[in-house]
């Protein structure tokens, strides 16, 4: 067991076996029957050698028939099998030759206010806080140890040098790590980014895949330099897929991702206008998403990567990439396709025609751009092995994140249509486009805040959304601080009366008049970027009604 960095391993006799790789799932289902756990302090089991001399351990509580004349035993803590990796592995993996402690690190945080015992913590320099100032904090509260900054170290009484762990850079440290227990955990790794529903078409093949696997994801949006590493290092050997989500501010940042994650299936689900303010063109944008698909892993065979045809830009990243292809859209030509797409009780019901299937699907969030991240989940899911027929149920009870296309109704029969927790003109388009076939509304009413980081464009970008709004035959306009004023201003211009389009300076203001202003049977779209925060108003409309969704987990930063 020693050096093991992991809470089980396999031993053939009293020689323990490491670096253990999962079945495919046609030799599980040949191979391995399912064992109810035994009830005991540690969980022991056997599993038989494959042919070949492939050796293969699969989840905690799974076992086969014995082979005849060899047993390969199992053994571990009961429950999950959190990772546990003794400090002075970590400070082997980040290059540190010195003694440390050989206390277990059981889970990593960058957050001191969050440690719990035997926790490590990473000293990050953030923006507005340096980690280093809390090191002491999170050694009090039990912490196995730290990783700092090799100057930071001699601050400290030569006592506690045994539980620091110094490194030119902190943040790169957590990064190297994170990737070693993702080699060391050996499964499936799904990456998923694009300029628009990442994390909702994140959520969507998490649940389709749990139906079959064990599967742990990104939670929320973590999902930039921090956050990935983060979620790789929550990795438990019971885990037999991961579903992580890319986002970037620059060219660059999403090859440096994918080297961490080594993902073996890459889905992009669109490049659009956004964060132009970082980029000089959508063309620049597409080029640093189509980093994912350059940096996929021949791990296991040849990669996928899962691209939505509707796309041009995203359809061309199959060219040149030697792996398998999958794509999916609403246009004839994607190998999945969604056709017959129409609301249905406050969702979105449609026919998927795929290789040797035909079906009809609901998803329970409105609009054709919902079809499409639900469309994106079922291909990648089918793509690792599930069956097309299996998929509706799961998909029909799918339950997004908050303040993600969340739908709720005020007493009276008046229906907020809560998306505001980001925006930019390609997703404000699709959801006017929503609100606008929303059958039986008495009113349709836009509040839409500003779409931030568009750069110089932005004032022409924000006069497209007032011009949408008229097209669509929206009833009533609330624009929400800065260059939202352009949206009131293109609507204006478009035709639309000015006592209808109203301009507020922030959310706060703008939450007081919709409360006065609504009236039974309206419908209220509330969209806008993270920065207006515009959950303000829906909260003040909301009152005493509470939302039904679960919290939504923020990152440092924001990223695209």
């Amino acid at each position: 067991m020693k050096g093991h960095d992991f809470s089980r391993a396999v031993r053939i006799g009293k020689r323990w076996v490491e670096g253990l790789q999962p079945l495919d799932e046609r030799s599980w289902r040949r191979n391995f029957q399912r064992l109810k756990p035994r009830r005991m302090g540690r969980i022991e089991g056997t599993i038989k050698v494959v042919p070949f001399h492939t050796i293969c351990l699969l989840g905690q509580h799974e076992s086969a028939d014995e082979w005849p004349g060899l047993e390969l035993h199992f053994r571990g803590a009961k429950g999950l099998g959190t990772m546990i990796l003794p400090l002075a592995k970590v400070a082997e993996v980040l290059g540190f030759g010195e003694a440390v402690s050989d206390r277990a690190v059981k889970g990593c945080v960058i957050d001191s206010r969050r440690i719990e015992r035997d926790q490590l913590f990473f000293a990050i320099r953030g923006t507005r806080h340096d980690g280093h100032d809390f090191v002491g904090s999170a050694l009090e509260r039990g912490a196995a140890g730290a990783v700092v900054e090799r100057s930071f170290r001699e601050r400290f009484p030569v006592s506690l040098h045994p539980q620091l762990v110094p490194v030119v850079d902190t943040t790169k440290a957590l990064q190297e790590l994170s990737r070693y227990v993702r080699r060391q955990w050996g499964g499936r790794v799904i990456a998923i980014t694009g300029s628009m529903g990442k994390t909702t078409t994140k959520e969507m093949i998490a649940s389709l895949l749990s139906t079959r696997f064990r599967v742990h994801k990104s939670q929320g949006n973590l999902n930039n330099h921090y956050g990935l590493p983060l979620t790789l290092l929550g990795l438990e050997s019971s885990h037999e897929v991961a579903v992580v989500e890319l986002a970037m501010s620059a060219a660059g940042e999403i090859a440096r991702l994918a080297e961490i994650a080594e993902p073996d299936v890459g889905v992009v689900t669109n490049v659009a206008p956004v964060h132009l303010e970082f980029f000089d063109s959508v063309d620049s944008i597409a080029r640093a998403k189509r980093e994912l698909i350059e940096n996929l892993v021949h791990r296991n065979g040849k990669p996928t990567a899962v691209l939505n045809f509707d796309d041009r830009r995203v359809r061309k990243f199959a060219g040149g990439f030697d792996g398998k292809v999958v794509t999916f859209g609403l246009s004839e030509g994607a190998l999945f396709r969604g056709t017959n797409v129409r609301l249905h009780d406050g969702g979105s019901r449609f026919l998927l025609a795929g290789p040797d299937f035909e079906g009809e699907f609901t998803v329970p969030l409105p609009g054709a751009h919902n079809v499409e991240n639900a469309l994106a989940a079922l291909a990648t899911a089918i793509a690792c092995g599930l069956d097309a027929g299996d998929l509706a149920p799961a998909l029909a009870a799918f339950r997004n994140l908050a303040q993600r296309t969340e739908i709720f109704t005020l007493p009276g029969k008046i229906t907020i249509l809560n998306d505001c927790y980001n925006s930019n003109p390609r997703a404000m388009e699709r959801m006017i486009e929503t609100l606008a076939a929303w059958a039986g509304a008495k009113r349709r009413i836009v509040v839409a805040g500003e779409m931030l980081e568009l750069g110089p464009t932005s004032p022409e970008w924000h006069r497209q959304m007032g011009r949408k709004v008229v097209e669509c035959g929206i009833d009533g306009l609330v624009a929400v601080q800065g260059d939202a004023r352009f949206i009131r201003e293109g609507a204006l211009e478009a035709g639309m009366d000015p006592a209808r389009a109203v301009f507020f300076p922030n959310a706060p203001e703008a939450g007081r008049y919709c409360g006065s202003l609504l009236e039974p049977g309206d419908v209220v779209l509330v969209k806008g970027s993270r920065g207006v925060n515009l959950e303000s108003v829906t909260e003040l409309l909301a009152k005493p009604i509470a939302h039904p969704s679960d919290a939504c987990h923020e990152v440092p930063e924001r990223m695209v």
